[in-house]
């Protein structure tokens, strides 16, 4: 896929999680949403990453208490995606399972229900 601005991808992501089922994201709490070019080591192999503890390992936070992140890498999201319809698509994916870990959903119980 052609190279996006970073603006642009911005966008997409903000589409697809303000897509996603009511269900999911009203639980989301204290966490932030970035996107990045590629993860630290620079590979193309991560997509996205969940920064925090997972809600069924945290106790409360107190004040001012750093928000979790969940980040979308935008270069490994263009490498696999042919066009922009599936970039979205894996933009969806992505979200789904980084916000999984949140909740407490390991990868293990992901690939078992099929979010692999």
């Amino acid at each position: 896929m052609d190279p996006m601005t970073e603006d642009d991808f911005e966008r997409l992501v903000v589409d697809e999680l303000d897509a996603l089922p009511d269900e999911m994201v009203d639980g989301l709490d204290n966490i932030v949403f970035v996107t990045e070019a590629r993860p630290e080591d620079g590979s193309l192999d991560l997509l996205g990453l969940y920064d925090g503890v997972a809600l069924t390992e945290r106790g409360t936070y107190g004040f001012g208490e750093l928000p979790d992140r969940i980040i979308l890498y935008r270069e490994p999201l263009l490498a696999i995606s042919a066009d922009v319809e599936e970039l979205k698509d894996q933009i969806h994916v992505t979200l789904v399972h980084e916000i999984a870990h949140f909740y407490g959903i390991d990868d293990e119980e992901l690939h078992a229900l099929g979010w692999d």
